[in-house]
């Protein structure tokens, strides 16, 4: 047989996994898996959460949802009334959904050992996701199942897992709302299928019973062969004594066995009570010494951030009073620059102030030069020419 994919196929509507649409809406608005269950990104996280916190299976929580009163398509059986709270359930199953499982890990949760609760979730999610042809192979192996799970909020309907198993492949109801129809004729082979299933199961016990029967008929009759050799009796008497005897006596051994069973069940209850609370313990200290490396972690990084923020505060303080002083010695160099810009104009001025009033002197002194001059040569002529001055 080849070996199958570990991918699971999902059958029906893939956004909505065929939950009644009300029951979707009430989940994906409640708080509880908003908040709570949006941290939660594992598997394992999830199976630990089923176990502290699922205790029944229905859709909605216990007296949250009226539906007295409503018939047709209102009715309660439906799904379609006023809504109500829904079950911590029916959050963790949809979260579980939207993991996207592996067929491995749903053979986890079907195989469970520590709480019947994470068990009916796996089948739950067979029957909600899973194509109506595979349900027979997935559920077949469960039919047997004597575990006892209570499905209903508050007890009160306690049922083994191959009841609830055979429910799921012969009913459409599952309390408040309905599983998604499974096709006629897939529907028929089923019911052939489990007719040869309930033949097959009553002829094991019978042969079960009869086995364990002629163990003990074989120590009795070997005792009433002897009593028998001593004294004789008349066959007919003894067949019917006989029989009424093996009557009787199978009908307490059918009791003692029972009382076996139950003792044996109550005993592997206790078994499995001790070890869910053992386990229940070591997760809890394994919790509790994850949250304190955890707080141990956080101090530890609170103190490096302080380090870290107190040695960027010093930096700053550095970085500011170099620059500081940078800026400081800027602003004297351009003053200096200035200053001297200044004193270099200003002695720019004074030179060209001295030009000038030499330069005017210059002139001055040559105006007077020329006078001196031109008054000389007047002289000099009147002098040269006196027979004009005569005339």
């Amino acid at each position: 047989m080849p070996q199958k994919s570990n991918t699971l196929p999902v059958w029906g509507n893939e956004a909505s996994m065929n939950l009644n649409p009300l029951i979707l809406t009430n989940i994906q608005s409640s708080p509880y898996f908003k908040n709570e269950l949006f941290k939660l990104k594992t598997y394992h996280e999830v199976v630990d959460e089923i176990y502290f916190k699922v205790d029944h299976l229905e859709p909605w929580e216990r007296g949250s949802r009226q539906t007295s009163g409503q018939i047709g398509m209102c009715g309660g059986v439906r799904g379609v009334g006023a809504g109500g709270i829904v079950s911590s359930a029916y959050c963790l199953l949809y979260k579980l959904y939207t993991l996207k499982l592996t067929r491995k890990q749903l053979n986890g949760l079907l195989t469970h050992i520590d709480s019947p609760y994470i068990r009916g979730l796996g089948f739950m999610f067979v029957r909600y996701t899973q194509p109506p042809a595979d349900l027979w192979e997935w559920l077949e192996p469960y039919l047997e199942d004597e575990e006892e799970i209570d499905c209903k909020a508050g007890s009160g309907s306690v049922m083994t897992i191959g009841e609830m198993v055979r429910s799921f492949l012969t009913k459409l109801e599952w309390f408040s709302t309905l599983f998604p129809r499974i096709p006629v004729p897939i529907m028929k082979d089923l019911e052939v299928k489990l007719q040869e299933w309930k033949v097959g199961f009553l002829e094991r016990q019978r042969q079960q019973q009869l086995e364990e029967g002629t163990e003990e008929d074989g120590y009795q009759e070997i005792e009433g062969g002897r009593d028998a050799e001593r004294q004789p009796r008349n066959r007919e008497k003894t067949r019917s004594r006989s029989r009424d005897r093996h009557r009787s006596r199978s009908k307490d051994r059918f009791r003692s066995r029972s009382k076996d069973r139950r003792r044996s069940r109550s005993r592997e209850r206790r078994s499995r009570n001790d070890d869910r609370h053992r386990r229940s313990r070591s997760r809890e200290r394994k919790r509790r010494s994850r949250s304190s490396e955890r707080r141990h972690r956080r101090s530890q990084e609170r103190s490096r951030e302080r380090r870290r923020s107190r040695s960027r505060e010093r930096r700053r303080e550095r970085d500011g009073d170099d620059y500081s002083r940078a800026l400081q010695r800027e602003r004297e160099r351009q003053q200096r620059e200035r200053r001297e810009r200044r004193s270099s104009s200003r002695e720019r001025r004074h030179s060209r102030d001295r030009d000038r009033r030499s330069n005017r002197d210059r002139r001055r002194s040559r105006s007077s030069d020329r006078k001196k001059s031109h008054s000389v040569d007047k002289e000099r002529r009147r002098s040269h020419s006196p027979s004009q001055g005569r005339r």
